[in-house]
């Protein structure tokens, strides 16, 4: 499988190196050339540096043979924006985007974009261990997220 990765952090490089590992082919994008530092000493794939929301920077990365795109920087409108070129643009079939803000997670998700809200996932899997429960699936996780557009708006960027 041919997978395209905007953002070297700890999530994308740790999808990239074990995707890699298990021989798929992975090109990995960063603004900071710095941050390929995080994959791991056996990384096979392609380091490209550049925008992910630039055309020109994915089609270096040749993100129209792609497979998958996934967008885990650190912004949730680059992820987005990403996905959205990603998709509809280069007609990548499987795009997937992490986003932190839940409400924007279920917006986004109703609009057809596969979203993964990694606060929600967090926050069900402590609350999972807490009750000592089994761990729920994906789909339960993100469902945490309803009814947040009811707190303080102010209290939604802490």
């Amino acid at each position: 499988m041919k997978v395209v990765i905007l953002g070297c952090g700890r999530v994308g490089s740790t999808i990239a190196s074990s995707l890699a590992r298990e021989g798929h082919d992975v090109t990995i994008i960063d603004q900071n050339p710095d941050s390929f530092r995080r994959l791991a000493t056996d990384f096979s794939g392609k380091k490209l540096v550049g925008n992910g929301i630039d055309e020109d920077t994915l089609r270096r990365a040749d993100v129209e043979h792609a497979d998958a795109f996934v967008a885990v920087t650190n912004g949730d409108n680059r992820n987005i924006m990403s996905v959205q070129i990603a998709k509809v643009r280069f007609n990548v079939p499987k795009v997937i985007a992490r986003i932190y803000d839940p409400i924007r997670a279920a917006a986004y998700a109703g609009l057809g974009i596969e979203t993964v809200c990694t606060t929600c996932v967090g926050a069900g899997l402590i609350r999972d261990k807490i009750l000592g429960r089994e761990f729920s699936g994906l789909e339960e996780y993100a469902r945490l997220g309803i009814g947040i557009e009811q707190v303080n708006p102010e209290a939604r960027n802490e």
